[in-house]
C-alpha cells in the first residue's frame, strides 16, 4: 500500500510538471501569478517544472525498491508537513484565495493524511 502511495505521488508530480511546463502561462495565472518578468517565468518553470519532475523521479525510485519504501514515506512527510503548515497560514493570511489554490491545498492535505496513516499503520 505504501508503494502505491509513493507511485501516486510520482505520477501526480510528473503530471503537474508536464502541465505547468507545457501550459506555463495559463497555469501560472490560475495559481495567482498575474504577471511574470522573464526572471519570474524562468523561476516558475524551474520550480513547477524542474523541481516537480525531480520529485516525481524521487518518489518513483523510492516506490520501486522495497528497501527504500519506508524512507520514501518519511521523505513525503518531510515535504507535506511544512507545505501544509505554510498552506494553512498563507490561505488564512491572504484570504480570499482562488479555487485552484484551494484545490491544491486539499490535495496536499489528503496526501499528508494518507502518509500519516501509512506511517502509523506500519
Amino acid at each position: 500500500m505504501t508503494a502505491a502511495y509513493l507511485y501516486l505521488n510520482s505520477a501526480l508530480y510528473a503530471l503537474f510538471a508536464v502541465w505547468c511546463t507545457l501550459a506555463s502561462q495559463s497555469t501560472s495565472r490560475n495559481l495567482g501569478y498575474e504577471t511574470l518578468s522573464a526572471s519570474g517565468r524562468s523561476e516558475y518553470l524551474v520550480i513547477y517544472g524542474g523541481l516537480q519532475l525531480g520529485l516525481a523521479a524521487a518518489f518513483y525510485l523510492f516506490a520501486r525498491n522495497p528497501q527504500t519504501i519506508q524512507l520514501g514515506l518519511i521523505f513525503a512527510l518531510c515535504l507535506y508537513v511544512p507545505i501544509v503548515l505554510y498552506r494553512i497560514v498563507t490561505i488564512a493570511g491572504f484570504w480570499p484565495v482562488g479555487g485552484i489554490t484551494l484545490g491544491v491545498a486539499a490535495l496536499e492535505i489528503a496526501l499528508l493524511i494518507a502518509g500519516l496513516f501509512l506511517l502509523y499503520r506500519r
